[in-house]
């Protein structure tokens, strides 16, 4: 189906104005489809337009009482006329659920059998659960009603109110966009709480109850810690009345921010030990979302071009309102080696763009650009906004523009002209540089007879004098530091450091965005000095320095390679070995550097730290979690599932032994009949989605086989499971068992947008491209279907971003001739 186009948007809204919405749900239909009607009141100054529908089967509509032929549906679309100066149109259709984590997701816990609904509009999604006019500035109230099974819970936007058994109606909303409305319905575990006057519930599945229970609290603490912080840095209450916070099963993003009812992947109600990192990731996610409240919810952008600004916004208020008020204080550790290092990559590859894009594309091609750019990249440039503007005049052009445009929608360029108003000098011409231009430049540090240079320079291809405002940091042989502050607003700059210092660090406090260099002496002394340096947001700077010089050949990958095991043998935060030992297992090894030899080394380092590290410590969780993953030594793997040999402070619990369970299959140490007997020690919907994994990760043909059929034809295999699939399919020891699915990858993954929508279509792409097949041929069947315009562009843009990685590794293995 054509996606909504700009100019069709801007046409549509320029005609009509919607009054309100009224929707009924009739969710006791059966397995396959549910009931919707959708009563939309509005009025129009031209006699066309159109509604957006995408049934099952649509049933009826009628216009201020008069039948609209249904035959005339198109490709979502049925045409409108005789449009009068106020409208009654109702919409009545049967709907599909779906397993691809849109429109009303069913899920079927495999713990219990429950099942468990949720919506999610997004984007194209919400003419999938009821017949709208589906565009983000054609906002409305909405009064929701649900039939669902008596003993289910509802919940949505609105407080829900059970009126009878099975008969939920849910409170007016505030003006809200299409892709913001939601229910939650399912016999859901439910806690509840209050804070400010503000009612606050959680849900999962009952078969998280016991989780739950015991994550609540942290959960809740955090979002009323965050409902403070908001309300004292905004001035301006959350308006949308009660604050749920449903944990759903399958959820493809990390959360959506519907107003009033946000729901997030339930992987968040931790059911084994998680680590500190995760923790501060679900607390940063929650963060995140609360933010949205404000910033996309009560002002939303008039079109998709300007969601950016929302998630760059709530992924910025997010790490800083974690860090001042919450107990999670290394948010901006974890921004460090995840989130920015994600961003990074994407604005090197061919798809980069600009993080605030011109209103050219579609809905759905706007979709494409929905990555680390319009979050991590967009998160950082407002923060360094931030220290050129103050938070003074930062937070006084968000919160008038916040009331200028409340329940209502606005543009980029109508902050910009709240934050001038504020105070904001040559703010166009920042936005300009930093937000309209893509690339990022590279800062390095140069040492002379008398100090320091440290220099910018720009990408050849996006050229722009964007000014830095940043720290750079001496160490000495004790990794203490001498900090100096700098702005970087000309191609050079004198800095005032000991030029015979071991280790200077540009940008040490991570307060820019940039690919930054370490000179030639500060990386022959990194080894020694880096396990010295206490700060951890500069110890990320340093890494994501050596992941990037690595992956643009600038430096060995040997090198790097040393440099990461001598962090990961003393390495003291849990994000720093997870995310470093993860880069090894995605980019080093079977990418720039052989596998097996390395993979050695690795193992013996994390099993030399196994012992050294505090028994029952998060940092102790990290390494163990590493350690399985690399270790060929199968008697010590058993041994840890039979529960002999296990570390001290270590619980062998359903997670953990999952990610045992599927390096032995990866080694062929085990198979089917191991698998089968773990999944029935783990019945849950976790345990079948770690089966499947492993079963794809076997190094037998017919597993191979059997994967590679729910990737490319089974079209009801859920999506948790369908990623499962894809991530166990690959690896570089079984490149041979592999080869032959090479050319059916490019000839295959087409089709499967045939088979999905949305979202998960180009995940799969992504997840089941053979990324370790470091291959010029392979480069150039990628480059064949890139230029297949007849591919779904979401297909395209993953194997294009893929075929990138892919094209380093190539480049990095001939530079250093590996």
């Amino acid at each position: 189906m054509p996606s909504l186009s700009v100019a069709g948007a801007r046409t549509r809204a320029a005609a009509l104005s919607v009054q309100s919405y009224d929707v009924d749900l009739d969710l006791t239909q059966g397995e396959r489809t549910f009931g919707s009607t959708s009563v939309i009141r509005f009025t129009a100054s031209e006699p066309h337009s159109w509604v957006d529908v995408k049934p099952d089967e649509l049933l009826s509509v009628t216009l201020n009482g008069e039948p609209v032929d249904v035959a005339g549906l198109n490709d979502g679309r049925l045409e409108l006329t005789g449009l009068q100066a106020e409208n009654e149109l109702v919409v009545v259709a049967t709907m599909a659920y779906t397993h691809d984590g849109e429109g009303i997701h069913r899920a079927v816990d495999a713990a219990d059998g429950l099942v468990y609904t949720y919506a999610m509009s997004f984007l194209d999604a919400a003419p999938r659960i009821f017949g709208c006019f589906d565009q983000p500035d054609l906002k409305a109230p909405y009064r929701v009603k649900v039939t669902a099974p008596t003993e289910w819970l509802v919940l949505g936007n609105g407080a829900a109110t059970q009126v009878s058994p099975g008969r939920w109606e849910l409170a007016e909303t505030q003006p809200l966009s299409t892709y913001f409305v939601t229910i939650v319905a399912g016999p859901y575990h439910q806690l509840t709480d209050e804070h400010d006057g503000i009612p606050l519930s959680v849900v999962a599945r009952q078969s998280l109850k016991e989780a739950l229970d015991r994550e609540a609290a942290d959960i809740f603490r955090v979002t009323k810690q965050s409902f403070d912080e908001y309300h004292r840095m905004f001035g301006y209450r959350y308006p949308f009345g009660e604050y749920h916070q449903a944990f759903v099963p399958e959820f493809n993003a990390g959360a959506m921010e519907n107003p009033g009812c946000v729901t997030f992947r339930d992987p968040m109600v931790f059911r084994s030990t998680a680590t500190d990192q995760e923790r501060g990731s679900r607390a940063n996610t929650i963060v995140h979302e609360m933010a949205h409240q404000w910033f996309g919810d009560t002002v939303t952008m008039k079109w998709w071009n300007d969601l950016w600004l929302n998630e760059s916004f709530a992924e910025y208020m997010a790490h800083r309102v974690s860090t001042v008020a919450t107990d999670y204080k290394d948010n901006w550790v974890d921004f460090s080696y995840v989130r920015k290092w994600w961003g990074l990559q994407a604005d090197q590859r061919s798809s980069t763009h600009p993080v605030a894009a011109d209103p050219v594309k579609d809905a759905i091609s706007s979709l494409d650009d929905f990555d680390g750019i319009s979050y991590a990249k967009g998160a950082a440039v407002l923060k360094q906004l931030n220290s050129y503007l103050g938070d003074d005049i930062f937070l006084a052009g968000v919160n008038a523009h916040i009331r200028a445009n409340e329940f209502g929608n606005a543009t980029f360029a109508d902050l910009l002209a709240k934050w001038t108003e504020a105070g904001a000098v040559d703010i166009e011409a920042w936005a300009q540089n930093w937000l309209r231009t893509p690339g990022l430049d590279t800062i390095s540090a140069v040492r002379t007879p008398d100090g320091i240079k440290l220099r910018r320079t720009a990408p050849a291809a996006y050229p722009a004098s964007r000014p830095h405002k940043l720290t750079v940091g001496g160490y000495d042989a004790d990794g203490a530091a001498t900090i100096v502050d700098v702005v970087l607003d000309g191609d050079e700059v004198d800095v005032p450091l000991d030029p015979a210092t071991l280790v200077v660090v540009p940008d040490a406090g991570d307060d820019t965005w940039a690919k930054i260099r370490l000179d030639a002496d500060s990386l022959a002394n990194l080894t020694a000095v880096l396990p010295k340096i206490t700060d951890g947001v500069t110890r990320a700077v340093v890494l994501n320095s050596v992941r990037d010089s690595a992956a643009d050949a600038e430096l060995d990958p040997r090198l790097a390679f040393d440099i990461l095991l001598g962090m990961l043998a003393t390495e003291t935060t849990d994000v720093g070995v997870s995310t470093m030992a993860d880069w090894a297992r995605t980019h080093l090894l079977g990418g720039y550097l052989p596998y097996e030899e390395n993979r050695a080394r690795l193992e013996k380092v994390l099993a030399d730290r196994l012992p050294q590290v505090p028994a029952g410590t998060s940092l102790q969780l990290a390494v163990v979690r590493a350690y399985a993953r690399f270790s060929a030594d199968t008697a010590v793997l058993n041994g840890w599932l039979a529960g002999t040999g296990v570390p001290e402070g270590v619980t062998m619990d359903a997670d953990l032994r999952w990610l045992v369970t599927v390096q032995l299959a990866r080694l062929g140490a085990i198979g089917d009949a191991e698998i089968d007997a773990e999944l029935e020690r783990d019945s849950s919907s976790e345990g079948k989605v770690h089966a499947t994994r492993c079963r794809a990760a076997l190094p037998l043909a017919e597993a191979k086989e059997r994967a590679w059929a729910i990737i490319m034809t089974d079209a009801d295999v859920p999506n948790y499971e369908l990623d499962a699939a894809s991530e166990g399919f690959w690896h570089p020891t079984q490149a041979e068992l592999t080869a032959p699915y090479l050319e059916r990858f490019f000839a295959e993954i087409p089709g499967t947008e045939k088979l999905r929508s949305g979202w998960i279509v180009a995940a799969t792409a992504g997840l089941a491209f053979p990324r370790f097949a470091v291959d010029e041929r392979v480069v150039a069947r990628a480059a064949d279907l890139i230029a297949d315009e007849s591919v779904a562009a979401g297909i395209r843009r993953s194997v294009g971003d893929r075929t990138d990685d892919l094209k380093r590794a190539l480049a990095v293995r001939a530079a250093y001739q590996i």
